[in-house]
């Protein structure tokens, strides 16, 4: 589960998440459950004392693991979710997020491996958020990592954008890595993670002994199954290879959402165009790792000059607070000065450049939200999502029932 979860669960299906966790926690006990910790409230600013309340809820809830991003790979980011997490109780799993760029580099690897080693979690994550790697990068850099990583577990986390993602799983495993993060169907493959049953088939083939009990999870497939056929959803399947991946480096589900914003406009025929423009950006904002947020901004971005037919005419207050800094001192840095002054020679920029982070308390927050005498967790979905949203999940009767093939007579 993470923040965006939350959001999920209020609004789509009208159900109180925190009453989500502590059901499954009572039902899951042999296995830890794993919490993303990375940016909680996404686009927004997350102040200290909010990630501290999200963590130790969790941790009260039943959650036993933590498994934490920074969207640079930066070291105060890791440094500071780390701590939070591990006074909350919780296991940390740190992710090396992989991305491919002249300064994607196998010494850049070896620096944030080392970097994040430091801070000794109980694991390290390769994470392969867009499904960049390939088999042949898998035999460079995991030795890389593994160098670097003092001894630490490592895992992988990949996906099936570009159909190479169960290959890179076989190749991870004769390179030593012991743990592969899966999904079950019909939620895997696609743009999504491998699927558990083909990743176990190939490790026995190769030899492998696996710490899972297929038998139990079948069911699991097969309930969502006919959920997913029932409401029209997507059922995962391998794709064909797509090099163009690696030139744009889109994630998956963000390029449904830039398909839809060019359609919204009647242009979805300039997606194309927009694919195109996405690689120019992500070149010119000095080449962010295209993961959330950041790879919403270039994305939003490219999407916007596609539209408007002119570079920068317009652009989003992301995108300016990203210009000074305010999304991470690199992405500043590495700017094209040329777009970044075209970017910040604007009235909003202006008032942007104002703002100074604060670090409001629990109370603090309390009072701007008007949650006065509000639990943790109600304060928590208030700053996440809103009272309006919380208030009609309330009033929602009863969550959705789904009754399956297995239940034929009924």
């Amino acid at each position: 589960i993470s923040g965006s979860h939350l959001k999920k669960t209020v609004r789509e299906l009208k159900e109180d998440p925190w009453e989500r966790v502590r059901l499954m926690s009572k039902l899951i006990t042999k296995t830890p459950l794993r919490l993303i910790a990375g940016r909680v409230n996404t686009f927004e600013y997350n102040p200290p004392s909010m990630y501290r309340l999200f963590v130790e809820r969790m941790a009260a809830n039943g959650i036993r693991e933590a498994r934490i991003s920074d969207e640079w790979n930066d070291y105060e980011g890791w440094k500071f979710r780390t701590g939070e997490c591990h006074r909350a109780g919780l296991k940390s799993i740190l992710n090396l997020i992989y991305s491919v760029s002249p300064k994607h580099t196998d010494a850049y690897f070896a620096e944030r491996t080392r970097q994040a080693a430091s801070l000794e979690p109980y694991r390290l994550c390769l994470k392969d958020p867009g499904g960049l790697l390939t088999p042949e990068r898998m035999e460079t850099l995991v030795p890389i990592i593994f160098q670097n990583a003092g001894g630490i577990p490592v895992e992988l986390h990949t996906h099936c954008t570009t159909g190479l993602g169960p290959l890179c799983c076989i190749k991870g495993m004769a390179l030593g890595i012991r743990s592969i993060n899966t999904a079950l169907p019909p939620l895997a493959d696609d743009t999504s993670n491998p699927s558990l049953f083909n990743v176990a088939k190939n490790a026995r083939a190769l030899g492998y002994a696996t710490a899972i009990d297929e038998e139990v999870l079948k069911p699991v497939s097969r309930h969502f199954t006919a959920i997913a056929k029932r409401e029209g959803f997507t059922i995962g399947a391998p794709v064909e290879y797509d090099y163009t991946q690696y030139q744009h480096q889109v994630p998956g589900g963000m390029l449904s959402n830039l398909r839809h914003q060019l359609r919204k406009v009647g242009l979805e025929n300039k997606f194309p165009q927009a694919l195109e423009e996405t690689i120019r950006v992500r070149e010119e904002f000095g080449y962010p790792i295209m993961v959330t947020p950041l790879s919403q901004f270039v994305g939003s971005q490219a999407a916007i000059n596609v539209i408007l037919g002119e570079r920068y005419k317009e652009v989003t207050d992301q995108v300016i607070k990203f210009a000074l800094g305010h999304a991470g001192a690199e992405g500043a840095r590495d700017m094209d000065p040329d777009v970044k002054a075209k970017i910040l020679d604007r009235p909003r920029a202006k008032e942007w450049a104002k703002w100074q982070p604060d670090e409001p308390s629990a109370d603090d927050m309390r009072r701007r939200l008007n949650a006065e005498g509000t639990s943790d967790e109600e304060l928590l979905l208030r700053w996440i999502i809103g009272k309006e949203d919380i208030d009609a999940m309330r009033a929602n009767p009863r969550p959705l029932e789904y009754l399956n093939s297995e239940q034929p007579l009924v």
